[in-house]
């Protein structure tokens, strides 16, 4: 018999069904799934952070986070959605305005202030400070060193752990926004040193490499050629990463099934084992993750779905 022609799932919500329901709450204009969603999710930070995240890119198009703070404006979990989605309004108007184009300063304040009241309504929600970092890359000249240093601090004492807020200081620091590739890859070093056996950090630095191949396609873009890009995930460097990555985070994970807060963070592994010829890792990956992928950051390297059975077809997972 022959075997089925393979074909991945991106669902949206990586699996998360509470989360996908809540999602069409939004659609017909109702946010009470909202508040049963995030009410339901309690202190379970990674999760909480992966549903706002989320919530956020759909309530950016909609009124239901407005319609729930008029409902119940002290709500702490409506205000770090809130926080959260303008977060995500204010990332909208910088992709529409075209890249190194500054958006006013008056929203970008705003958006900083909504994070700075959720951090009050909500004191150890580790949430509003990952959104607070996150935004502030949209300064043009981003903050003082020392104000991101005290919001660093204050996301890390109450997650030391959160692969968000590690990856939105990562993204700042990298030289698409206000550092460089050297003080991106010494944080996501850094982290990944201090993490526990099991933890996901690690992956920060396969992270960091697609951020500097991103960087380094748009300095070639307009030009003939893009030299340098062809041995950018296979060098040594680049496979000893991969297998760093395996060894502290996956072969010391609990032998469970994949959840949707850690679906995004195998797929970027995954993607940098296949990419480094590192065909035992990758093969261990793709046999992980079955048929669920995120669409990035295949999308960066090619067309998903032609990358994603391309290496499975090559590996047979």
């Amino acid at each position: 018999m022959a075997r089925d022609r393979f074909a991945p799932e991106f669902d949206p919500d990586c699996g998360d069904a509470d989360l996908t329901a809540a999602r069409h709450d939004i659609v017909i204009g109702r946010w009470q799934g909202l508040r049963e969603l995030l009410r339901s999710t309690g202190s379970d930070w990674p999760l909480r952070g992966h549903r706002v995240r989320l919530l956020a890119q759909a309530c950016a198009d909609s009124s239901a986070v407005e319609s729930w703070l008029a409902a119940e404006p002290n709500s702490a979990d409506a205000l770090v959605l809130r926080a959260a989605t303008e977060t995500a309004r204010a990332f909208n108007v910088a992709i529409a305005a075209g890249r190194g184009v500054p958006i006013e300063r008056e929203r970008v304040d705003g958006t900083v202030l909504a994070c700075l009241r959720a951090t009050e309504a909500g004191p150890a929600d580790p949430t509003p400070w990952v959104s607070l970092i996150s935004v502030a890359r949209l300064y043009p000249q981003g903050v003082r060193r020392g104000e991101l240093a005290r919001w660093w601090a204050e996301l890390h004492r109450r997650d030391p752990y959160s692969i968000e807020g590690h990856l939105q200081v990562l993204h700042y620091y990298s030289s698409r926004w206000h550092g460089t590739h050297g003080l991106m890859y010494d944080f996501a070093r850094d982290a990944a040193g201090v993490a526990p056996p099991g933890c996901a950090l690690p992956v920060l630095v396969q992270y960091a490499r697609v951020e500097e191949f991103r960087y380094a396609l748009d300095a070639a873009r307009g030009r003939h050629s893009s030299v340098g890009l062809g041995q950018h995930w296979d060098h040594d460097g680049a496979v000893n990463d991969v297998r760093r990555t395996w060894q502290r985070w996956i072969r010391e994970r609990p032998d469970v099934p994949v959840g949707p807060v850690e679906l995004r963070d195998l797929n970027y592994l995954a993607h940098a084992a296949c990419h480094a010829g590192a065909t035992d890792v990758a093969t261990g990956l793709l046999r992980l993750l079955g048929r669920r992928f995120t669409r990035t950051p295949w999308s960066y390297t090619g067309d998903p779905v032609r990358e994603i059975s391309k290496w499975r077809g090559q590996l047979r997972p």
